[in-house]
């Protein structure tokens, strides 16, 4: 009977620590970092600097040039709902917190930290931000050199928050050059695919290799989710995730099976055609993927698939995904795509251009990069070949090898509001005039004649019909973005090529 009472004390127990823990995560309070400790040192020190009286600080963030001349924004959601939203952003803790560890970090006797101003934003608003940020939509593309967001208080005593917050925002830059990098490659792939085989073979044409090859989860997951505004293929999980919990995709890509090369070599050399023979087993219908130059690609491609293997691979209701995996791209890629064609077969399209048997493709995962990725393609047209034969897996090209500067982003106070004054802030250093900002109220617009978008400010802003819009004030969010629309927004075409 006791043991009874035990167990059933225990099931209780256990059931209202599940409740506990799903509430915490529920709340979002669970990982919730230090928003007084999201910023660069020296900003804590900013509150002093402004000028007496100062009651707004209005900033906006653009990309003033760089690789693209147009670029794709999104992410900026992702930042709002993980840092921003709610009440509770500032609590008594988190002041204590940054309190004891700015006083280490600047020394004691200085006037830096601004625990007045963040106790008035606990007391006043419950710890919600009063600021405004207004943005163009979500998978918007935009010439550069164009406004993308803008940043404002809401409260005349919290003009210093304005730009306490820049170093969290301008977090932005990554996913939005991510996502116009892999933008820029889709229109790539895009034309060689109308000159040489089918464009509608283009979704998974660039498959996402980078979760290893960057610096965290985070930037992964960031990053991830930039790149599928694009494309449907990725194994970088983190991505899907972020796609799915900030903008409600339910599975926004799509991975198939795969070997590694440590899959095929616990085989031995010896039995390098039993590891792939087990492959085709394994996975009898289907795209299935097969690194097979562990030991000697064309090997692989003449006697085992091609040889020994290749009534399993005829008779596979799928396609087998050769890929190689070292050497010049240029050359194995060719030399491979012939190899395979006097194995299994091609035939010459309309566009007269060489297309494998269908049981039969290739990708392309090692070194990829935006480069490479069109001197392949090229080298394969010029060759003979479509670019239906290949597809592309990129990792450090399309995740990591970017920042700030790739698209010039930057984020600065345009206009100030001292003793009731309106003043134009902007900066113009000789040294530099691509680095000269604008000025004033910002605001988007589009001209319909050259269907682009384009900005006015310096006084000429119109608030009516700016296509920025309200998307978070004092603490709320107020437009969501959903999946399915950044993914318009964001869309290439074969008819904008």
């Amino acid at each position: 009977m006791s043991s009874t009472v035990t167990d059933s004390n225990d099931v209780e127990i256990l059931k209202a620590e599940i409740r506990r823990l799903n509430e915490i995560v529920s709340n979002k309070e669970f990982g919730v970092e230090n928003i007084l400790l999201l910023t660069d040192s020296y900003k804590v020190s900013h509150h002093v600097q402004y000028p007496p009286n100062t009651t707004k600080i209005y900033s906006y963030f653009e990309s003033r040039g760089g690789l693209h001349k147009e670029v794709c924004f999104f992410g900026l959601q992702i930042i709002i709902k993980k840092y921003l939203c709610g009440s509770n952003v500032v609590t008594r803790e988190k002041i204590i917190e940054a309190e004891k560890l700015y006083k280490l970090h600047f020394g004691p006797g200085t006037n830096v930290f601004n625990k007045a101003g963040w106790e008035y934003v606990l007391e006043t608003y419950n710890g919600s931000l009063p600021v405004k940020i207004k943005a163009l939509p979500e998978g918007t593309v935009i010439p550069y050199k164009n406004c993308l967001f803008t940043l404002e208080n809401t409260d005349p005593k919290c003009f210093w928050l304005t730009n306490f917050l820049e170093t969290l925002l301008t977090h932005v830059w990554y996913t939005m050059t991510v996502a116009t990098n892999s933008r820029e490659q889709k229109k790539i792939i895009l034309r060689y695919l109308k000159e040489t085989g089918d464009p509608a073979e283009i979704d998974f044409k660039l498959h996402d290799f980078g979760y290893r090859g960057v610096s965290s989860v985070q930037t992964a997951g960031a990053g991830g989710a930039a790149h599928l505004t694009q494309f449907l293929g990725t194994d970088t999980v983190a991505g899907i995730v972020i796609a799915r919990d900030y903008y409600g995709a339910e599975c926004a890509g799509f991975s198939i099976p795969a070997s590694e090369h440590s899959t095929m070599t616990a085989w031995k050399k010896s039995k390098e055609t039993d590891a792939m023979r087990n492959m085709l087993e394994q996975y009898p219908k289907g795209l299935m993927a097969c690194v097979s130059d562990s030991y000697d690609i064309y090997n692989a491609a003449t006697n085992i698939w091609g040889t020994e293997l290749k009534d399993q691979v005829m008779a596979r209701d799928g396609t087998l995904v050769v890929r190689p995996d070292s050497g010049d791209p240029l050359e194995v890629d060719l030399k491979l795509l012939e190899k395979l064609g006097e194995k299994f077969g091609y035939e010459t399209n309309e566009k007269g251009y060489k297309v494998l048997d269908p049981h039969v493709r290739i990708i392309q995962g090692d070194g990829i990069d935006i480069v490479m990725l069109e001197r392949i393609l090229e080298h394969l047209k010029v060759n003979g070949w479509s670019a239906d034969n290949i597809a592309f897996g990129s990792g450090g090209g399309l995740l990591q090898k970017l920042n700030r500067d790739t698209q010039k982003c930057a984020f600065k106070c345009s206009l100030a509001i001292v003793d009731d004054e309106e003043i134009m802030v902007y900066k113009e250093p000789v040294t530099d005039p691509g680095k000269k900002s604008k000025r004033g109220y910002m605001s988007v617009h589009r001209d319909d004649e050259k269907n682009m978008l384009f900005t006015k400010f310096n006084g000429e802003h119109d608030f009516e019909n700016d296509e920025m819009k309200t998307v978070f004030e004092n603490g709320k969010l107020l437009i969501d973005y959903s999946w399915e629309d950044v993914k318009k927004r964001a869309a290439v075409t074969v008819d904008m090529l």
